[in-house]
């Protein structure tokens, strides 16, 4: 199995990524990639899974349509994920949906096989809890705009990550990959990269997955740019390494079998001491790169 997925390797037409539960080699978790020009169009069967259309770049129309009728979402995006937090659209299981955009743009669709059928819905951008997570050179923010706990789906979770140039993080490195209730639950997740440029020059970063145990191997350790997955089915995954003078980003995308829809992580036993040390340090002064905005537009 190759879990480094150069920009390219996961290809669907029409879409530029398309990691299925099948292509994955797992149950639950998927992500599309959709670039649409201006006055572009994609519909898709929601299927067995539900989903979140969050933009990239550029602003849509979400349109989900079911037994139930009809629901439309007019969703403002961003110019990039280095500008702002976006608002998005939640898409039930077994609903056909419509991506329209007047503008063209990039729009991720995080996805999660579920059993029960929620409501489709409207996340605002004003009301993605902007997280700083970690200090010094471990510093990033992280943009919950479906986190557990934030925006209810069946089992689908999915947040953005940046990480300034020249910081470290998924540090402490961590897994999911064990039922122990209260501390660890199984999630299968998606990394999805992008990287700020710098006077023309694209930007690059560095992701390492370790094994964990007997029966979970999965081992990379992978130069990613720009368009870049690497899937995590189990294992120790961090460090996320952005390189100096090119802000990272990843979306991450997680599902799995547990009854409770939680995020819930063991740090590598080698490395969890570096938590201890974050409180003497300042945050990196760069962020937040931006907040939610106080209102919708």
């Amino acid at each position: 199995m190759t879990y480094h997925l150069p920009a390219g390797k996961a290809l669907g037409v029409p879409y530029i990524v398309d990691v299925t539960p099948e292509k994955a080699g797992w149950d639950h978790s998927s992500l599309r990639i959709l670039e649409l020009p201006p006055g572009g169009t994609h519909s898709f069967e929601a299927g067995d899974s539900e989903w979140i259309v969050v933009p990239l770049s550029g602003g849509c129309t979400v349109a989900a349509t079911d037994d139930f009728g009809q629901d439309t979402f007019e969703l403002q995006g961003r110019r990039d994920v280095f500008s702002g937090v976006s608002d998005f659209a939640y898409v039930p299981r077994d609903a056909r949906a419509t991506v329209t955009s007047a503008g063209g743009g990039r729009f991720a669709l995080t996805g999660a096989r579920c059993t029960r059928r929620l409501p489709a819905r409207y996340g605002p951008a004003s009301e993605v809890p902007v997280e700083l997570r970690g200090t010094g050179n471990c510093s990033r923010q992280v943009n919950n705009f479906g986190a557990a706990g934030v925006f209810e789906c069946d089992k689908l979770i999915a947040v953005e990550v940046i990480t300034p140039g020249g910081n470290w993080s998924s540090f402490p490195p961590h897994k999911h990959d064990e039922h122990r209730p209260g501390e660890e639950s199984v999630l299968e997740e998606i990394y999805y990269f992008e990287f700020a440029g710098h006077d023309g020059i694209p930007g690059l970063g560095y992701q390492r997955v370790s094994p964990s145990g007997p029966g979970r191997d999965t081992d990379v350790l992978a130069e990613v740019r720009d368009g870049d997955v690497v899937l995590i089915p189990d294992g120790w995954h961090g460090p996320s390494m952005a390189t100096p003078g090119h802000h990272m980003y990843y979306l991450n995308v997680m599902a799995g079998p547990e009854a409770e829809r939680a995020w819930l992580i063991c740090d590598h036993p080698d490395h969890a001491w570096v938590r201890d040390t974050w409180p003497d340090q300042p945050v990196d002064p760069r962020l937040p790169l931006y907040t939610a905005p106080e209102t919708s537009a």
